[in-house]
């Protein structure tokens, strides 16, 4: 009894130091995601700055100032060939010739194992350098974001880590992105889990936030410890301001509504004039070169022209019109392919509508307003949110941004009612809606994504029993005897699957010896049975297993040849997808160590 007990010890003693050392491992894979990411996200700030000097002139953040001096040609010519050199490089080197960005990233963490292409990512992040720093009016937030990502998938990639593992690494270059991006470590983590990864895992949550803190730190050693935004002293004056901070909280969540449903309007007019795809950004160029000479803020990310409405720089008619030329331009761009993010374009709607709303507020009750900045933080933060589709971690951004706990409760309300607003009348996020119009949903949730995510070649067996077409009665009595699953599968001279026979089709007929053996394979068989490609998903598989009632399905290469190549059985199908939902299950619990192979 002794002995046993000594041995069940080391035992213990053994695992314990393999989860040490796993935990050990993963955290050191963090660090390195977070140091790439961090890195990333400083080449493509200055890389925007440098490609900004080079077409404008000045490789200034705060641009817009400058732009008003320049020409009218020089402010139409450089968007205008900036996109054209933007629509070629899409068209040609970039997958589905299109800018990547979140979407790819959620869709990649839900329903691809977090497999990303590493060269699609740094593709993407130049071309959104370019973009933006010829005058795209889009975001830089994005691209690094899918960066990161790409970074960490790649290193999942490499060392054959596996899918829990890989989506907690997506997760880490996700979480570095954001926080050097806004120097905001917390917010970046939990819009890693809120986004990305669709779950709070426990055991991702550590490594992401070791990634995140890393991202901050190698921005803050080369750029200092500034925040993205200059703020202004602000402070709640009365909590009577709370129903006007809930309405603010609908407008923000109206005004990400329509500049979602104004973007598949502008890809229907692109469509419908014939404009080829590699032209589209050109011409999106043209019109925000046009609009520039009159209102330069719109210009690029605009993040100078945000912190001008923080401290009240514009007047109600100014903010009211940059809100909607902004939105209009960020239809256009996204409609019309330019690349890069939709974070800034949606913090910047919301400065100027929360700076509006602040003026119409402070008129109205003077004594009871907080200020126009209040306002505009809070604005930022709810269109934000509604467009995000992350409340939790753009509340928690502001409040790294501001330090100030009342006003945080002020973001918070207002984002929580414009990412209601936005969920109950456009049915979720702006990355929702990019998923949707590819067929996808993150509303099926992670049970369904699985099922999704699995292919039919990972469980398909080549076990299986064929009988030519020509083959008589006494040949098909002996192999369906042996057959598995007391099938065969009948095929021509070729090997094309013709059809199927189970002992169900021939009753007692194949077993009754007075049955002439001029009966054949092809005669008995039933023709064109429901059948299954290697690339279909398993989710597909148990649907048609359901429609059909059978419990076996054959594998073909493709429709056309229609060359059998295994077969699916119903019950290897939901073990399958049973054993993924049991390790999806403890990874998000968080009661099973970290195995990274």
């Amino acid at each position: 009894m002794a002995e046993k007990l000594f041995k069940s010890n080391q035992l213990l003693g053994r695992l314990r130091r393999v989860v040490k050392s796993e935990q050990l491992v993963l955290s050191i894979l963090a660090l390195v995601v977070g140091a790439m990411a961090g890195s990333g996200t400083i080449l493509f700030r200055e890389g925007i700055l440098f490609v900004q000097l080079l077409s404008f002139g000045s490789g200034e953040e705060a641009v817009h100032d400058y732009l008003a001096h320049l020409p009218a040609w020089h402010l139409i010519m450089v968007p205008t060939l900036g996109g054209l050199f933007v629509g070629i490089f899409i068209y040609r080197f970039l997958p589905e010739r299109r800018a990547h960005g979140v979407a790819d990233v959620v869709d990649a963490a839900l329903f691809h194992d977090a497999r990303m292409s590493s060269r699609c990512g740094i593709k993407s992040v130049f071309i959104s350098a370019v973009s933006l720093g010829t005058g795209s009016s889009l975001g830089r937030e994005g691209p690094v974001v899918h960066m990161g990502a790409s970074f960490g998938a790649w290193l999942a990639r490499i060392l054959h880590l596996r899918r829990s593992t890989a989506r907690t690494l997506l997760g880490c270059g996700v979480a570095s992105a954001v926080a050097a991006s806004f120097n905001a470590p917390l917010a970046g983590a939990l819009f890693a889990h809120e986004v990305a990864l669709g779950h709070y895992a426990l055991t991702a949550f550590a490594p992401i936030v070791l990634a995140s803190v890393t991202g901050t730190i190698i921005t803050r050693l080369y750029f200092g410890a500034d925040v993205a935004f200059l703020l202004p002293a602000n402070e709640i004056q009365s909590f009577l301001e709370f129903p006007a901070f809930a309405l603010l909280g609908i407008a923000a969540g109206i005004t990400a509504i329509c500049v979602t449903r104004a973007i598949p309007v502008v890809q229907k007019l692109a469509k419908a004039s014939k404009i080829p795809l590699w032209l589209r950004p050109a011409v999106a160029g043209l019109v925000i070169g046009i609009v520039a000479i009159q209102f330069p803020q719109i210009v690029g990310v605009g993040y100078s022209a945000m912190n001008d409405a923080l401290y009240g720089a514009y007047g109600w008619s100014l903010l009211m019109q940059l809100l909607f030329i902004k939105a209009a331009m960020v239809a256009i761009c996204i409609g019309m392919g330019f690349a890069g993010g939709i974070f800034s374009p949606a913090l910047f709607l919301g400065a100027m509508l929360g700076g509006a709303f602040g003026v119409t507020a402070t008129a109205i009750f003077p004594d009871l307003s907080s200020g126009y900045g209040a306002y505009t933080l809070i604005g930022m933060g709810a269109v934000a949110a509604a467009m995000l589709g992350a409340p939790i971690s753009t509340t928690l951004m502001m409040f790294e941004l501001t330090g100030d706990y009342a006003l945080t409760i002020a973001v918070m309300v207002a984002s929580v009612i414009a990412s209601i607003v936005m969920d109950q009348f456009q049915g979720g996020s702006f990355f929702a809606w990019q998923l949707k119009c590819r067929g996808l949903s993150t509303r099926w949730g992670r049970e369904m994504n699985l099922l999704r995510m699995m292919k039919v070649a990972d469980i398909m067996k080549a076990e299986y029993q064929t009988v030519p077409l020509g083959d008589g009665m006494p040949s098909i009595r002996e192999k369906l005897i042996n057959a598995p699953y007391s099938e065969l599968f009948v095929i021509d001279d070729d090997g094309r699957l013709h059809g199927t026979i189970t002992l169900a089709d021939l009753r007692h007929a194949a077993f009754d010896p007075t049955m002439g053996e001029e009966v054949t394979a092809g005669q008995v068989a039933r023709s064109k049975p429901p059948v299954l490609l290697r690339t279909d998903s398993i989710e597909k598989a148990v649907r048609l297993m359901e429609q059909t009632g059978e419990e076996h399905l054959p594998v073909i290469n493709n429709d056309e040849e229609r060359l059998m190549v295994g077969f699916v059985h119903e019950k290897d199908a939901m073990m399958a997808y049973n054993n993924a939902l049991l390790e999806l299950q403890s990874e998000e619990r968080g009661d099973a160590p970290p195995k990274l192979f």
